[in-house]
């Protein structure tokens, strides 16, 4: 992103700088939900303002490729893009509702696994929205069992979540299959980061989630009978515009 605008003298500086910027964004050198620089780099780079940067930024959010809040302003999508990011079901290894397959889910407000509130950044013993998941065939095969701990920006910054602060008892069913989509709402980029091990009779898949800040929103451990060779793979949904 190391460009120098150059004014004409029919366009305004500060449209230069937004054209450059755009194109940042298009071609991929700012992904979706990346952080920009802050006004005063932006300003030492081209050669401007702070003020010429504040405008040039401000033309972008007019069209929805750029967000600000009170961390700064970071990439995003044009709506009509963002809303044709598929969505994906929660939670991890869910599975689509079949004859003869049995599905189970609660939500509690404890204290998670410790490796659950290590990978959070949750203080010990401190209580956090912890979500089960249990399937399985009438006759008792393919179980999957995941469990999976939300961190507290998650249950703060995402109203969906939040509601069920009060209410997670562990017995009320819990319908959190579109909570990445609640987060997306919310304005997070989600990274997700599955990593797969073999067990001897299963597979262990540990998610991670971050938004676009690199807080973590979401740890879940899944274990499903399968055979596969483990592997390590991962992506970002955008936040949505």
């Amino acid at each position: 992103m190391a460009r120098t605008a150059h004014p004409s003298d029919h366009e305004p500086r500060y449209s230069l700088i937004a054209a450059q910027l755009l194109g940042d964004l298009r071609d991929g050198t700012i992904p979706p939900g990346e952080r920009l620089p802050g006004e005063r780099e932006l300003a030492s780079r081209f050669g401007v303002s702070r003020e010429t940067v504040r405008q040039a930024l401000q033309m972008l959010r007019r069209g929805g490729l750029v967000s600000t809040d009170r961390r700064g302003s970071h990439a995003t999508l044009p709506s009509s893009t963002a809303e044709h990011v598929p969505s994906l079901d929660f939670p991890l290894g869910a599975q689509a509702a079949e004859p003869g397959t049995v599905h189970r889910t609660t939500v509690t407000w404890e204290t998670p696994p410790p490796e659950h509130a290590h990978a959070l950044g949750l203080a010990p013993r401190r209580p956090t929205l912890v979500h089960r998941y249990e399937s399985a065939a009438a006759d008792g095969s393919g179980q999957r069992t995941a469990v999976t701990s939300f961190s507290a920006v998650a249950v703060a910054e995402v109203e969906e979540l939040a509601r069920y602060r009060d209410r997670a008892d562990g017995t009320a069913s819990a319908q959190l299959r579109r909570a990445y989509d609640w987060m997306r709402k919310a304005g997070l980029a989600l990274h997700h980061r599955d990593s797969i091990t073999r067990l001897p009779q299963s597979v262990r898949v540990t998610r991670r989630v971050h938004d676009q800040y690199d807080r973590p929103l979401e740890i879940t451990d899944l274990v499903a009978d399968a055979q596969q060779d483990a592997l390590v793979y991962e992506f970002t949904l955008p936040a949505a515009g």
